[in-house]
């Protein structure tokens, strides 16, 4: 019977444990988007990780949506992040990049007075945008243009390219937590017509010409997506149907594995998307939200999962493989310094000592 401690093969990679490092936005990059030494430290802190999907990347330059979150664009930013891989691979462990695009979540004040784009003219309520100047209602994105929409595939797969140059194990592609794909996925935020818009199958069109680049650029590809989550004001009409109708689409990409967020941060939608995942997509099903150690253990006994993603308390705690193998404690986040600079609430969070 597996457990956490199960190792599992991804693709070409033996993850060691089925405890993987959950996407965390950290906003700790350098002046021009670019991964630095501290952003090397904090991922090589936490190499025990079995997958470590690194955080939230963007894929073609003026989409800020974060203010300092790292790129994949220019060549300064591959340079950069390899000196994050080259210090997960010395330390043992394996990392994928997430590329993203943020969408309507994008802000002027981010992007050098640029609007953002999205599938309709529908703005991000509810919520604030951190900026220069403060922080900031989101702004009502401009609609795409069909027409526009092959050059963003193409910088999908320009930034698949990237992160395998930068030393990357592999990627997984941003469809959730309402940014440009996950916008165009569920239909409170795409209210276009035409092959873009509509059902489920125009809704998804995006994504899958996306994957399709993107597996053609990367030795290791996954998804993650969020249909319940109702952060940056999501909705869809149909979550269970959505991720139903793509489990069964997503096998005929070359997806090593699906993600899924298995819940509403903000409690405002309710449903069971694991059930359907597991019943049609045939690659692993990884899942992330809430997880204790017992919970993750007993879904993957269960054959529910093969493995869980942890967020806050890998931040937090870089050794939690380790702490969850002896029953240790974890260290408590500290949501001040979860988007400040340095490496106040980042590197410095103490390990375990040697076991007695």
């Amino acid at each position: 019977m597996a457990d956490l401690f199960t190792p599992l093969r991804l693709g070409s990679l033996e993850l060691p444990n089925r405890i993987w490092m959950a996407p965390l936005t950290r906003c700790r990059a350098e002046e021009g988007h670019l991964p630095g030494p501290l952003m090397a430290e904090y991922y090589g802190q936490r190499a025990s990780a079995g997958l470590i999907v690194a955080e939230a990347t963007m894929v073609m330059e003026g989409n800020s949506a974060f203010w300092h979150e790292p790129g994949v664009c220019s060549q300064a930013q591959i340079e950069g992040w390899r000196l994050t891989t080259e210090a997960v691979h010395r330390a043992g462990g394996r990392i994928v990049l997430q590329l993203w695009h943020g969408g309507r979540a994008c802000h002027p004040l981010l992007n050098g007075g640029a609007q953002p784009v999205g599938p309709s003219p529908i703005a991000t309520t509810g919520a604030e945008v951190h900026t220069p100047e403060g922080k900031k209602p989101y702004v009502v994105p401009r609609e795409l243009r069909d027409d526009e929409l092959p050059a963003i595939v193409e910088g999908f797969r320009q930034a698949a390219r990237a992160a395998t140059d930068a030393g990357f194990d592999g990627v997984e592609v941003h469809g959730a937590n309402g940014y440009l794909l996950d916008s165009f996925l569920r239909n409170g935020s795409n209210k276009r017509s035409g092959p873009y818009g509509g059902s489920i199958a125009n809704r998804a069109r995006l994504l899958l010409e996306v994957l399709q680049v993107v597996g053609q650029e990367t030795p290791l590809m996954g998804l993650r997506l969020s249909p319940l989550n109702s952060f940056n004001a999501m909705a869809d009409s149909d979550p269970i149907g959505l991720v139903t109708w793509l489990a069964q689409r997503l096998n005929d990409r070359p997806l090593a594995y699906l993600h899924l967020i298995r819940g509403d941060l903000l409690a405002q939608q309710q449903g069971d998307v694991l059930t359907p995942a597991r019943q049609h997509f045939r690659g692993l099903l990884v899942a992330n939200m809430g997880y204790t150690a017992a919970e993750a253990n007993a879904a993957i006994a269960a054959g529910d999962l093969d493995a869980v993603a942890f967020g806050t308390s890998f931040m937090a705690n870089p050794d939690l493989p380790e702490r969850f193998r002896r029953g240790a404690p974890l260290n408590a986040p500290d949501p001040a310094s979860f988007y400040s600079p340095g490496p106040t609430g980042y590197t410095d969070y103490p390990t375990l000592g040697p076991q007695p």
